[in-house]
């Protein structure tokens, strides 16, 4: 009888002898996880939208009259506006984009089908690139090619996941949604108050509305709070003083 150990499972971290648990170490992939965060982006930065453009359209308003029905029709009309321009946008964005991507799979599946032997010497020099010896290049691209050669070339060569394309459906109903969400804000603060409140309510949630979108947005990409709430805040007070002071002036001349 060997006085060996048995040997340990290289996925078990505790060193453990019996099987390892699939559930033990779960790590999102790289590319699931940088979609994740391009969408929460783009949340964010959707509802920024929002909160700044209705923002500036009610408060020139209110620059001109303090009728409530007037400042509701004019916000309704700016979310709506703003919440489908955004969606389009990013549909006509999205999909223009999968095409691409696309168009760039289909490219690739003839040339595996045409030529393989290159493209499995473009593989090798890919691999190569990224730090590979050019022997373990090679066998890491011939055992890539085996697998899935589509997939290998996908992600090695093109940056795509084929199983994850971009949806333009999803993408325009995740803007309309975080532009929508944004522009409610100001919307309900400068008609749900009394009217000598409307626009100081509305000023001091638009800010602090921007000033969380500014620290949101920073942490996601890893960059000073501080700045992008500053510069968050500070473009949504400027885009409030420009529009307020339009809509009085409209206002005072009778427009």
């Amino acid at each position: 009888m060997s006085d060996e150990p048995p040997p340990t499972d290289p996925t078990d971290p505790a060193g453990s002898t019996g099987p390892a648990d699939p559930t033990s170490h779960h790590e999102p992939h790289e590319g699931a996880l940088g979609n994740r965060l391009n969408r929460l982006r783009a949340a964010v930065l959707g509802a920024n939208d929002g909160v700044v453009s209705t923002a500036g359209l009610v408060v020139g308003v209110a620059g001109a009259t303090d009728a409530r029905g007037t400042l509701l029709t004019a916000g309704l009309a700016g979310l709506l506006a703003g919440s489908m321009s955004m969606a389009a946008g990013e549909y006509v964005s999205v999909s223009t984009q999968r095409d691409s991507e696309q168009a760039a799979l289909a490219l690739e599946r003839r040339e595996l089908a045409t030529a393989p032997q290159a493209e499995l010497d473009e593989l090798t020099e890919l691999l190569e690139d990224k730090g590979l010896t050019g022997e373990l290049a090679r066998e890491v691209a011939e055992q890539l090619t085996e697998h899935d050669a589509l997939r290998a070339h996908a992600e090695v060569e093109l940056g795509i996941d084929p199983d994850e394309l971009t949806s333009p459906w999803q993408a325009a109903g995740a803007s309309f949604l975080a532009f929508t969400a944004g522009s409610l804000l100001p919307l309900l603060a400068i008609v749900l108050p009394p009217a000598h409140l409307r626009l100081a309510v509305t000023v001091v949630a638009v800010l602090a509305a921007l000033v969380l979108c500014g620290w949101g947005s920073a942490r996601m990409g890893d960059a000073p709070a501080g700045r992008a709430m500053l510069r968050n805040a500070g473009g949504g007070a400027l885009a409030m003083a420009v529009t307020y002071a339009a809509g009085s002036l409209l206002g005072a001349a009778g427009v």
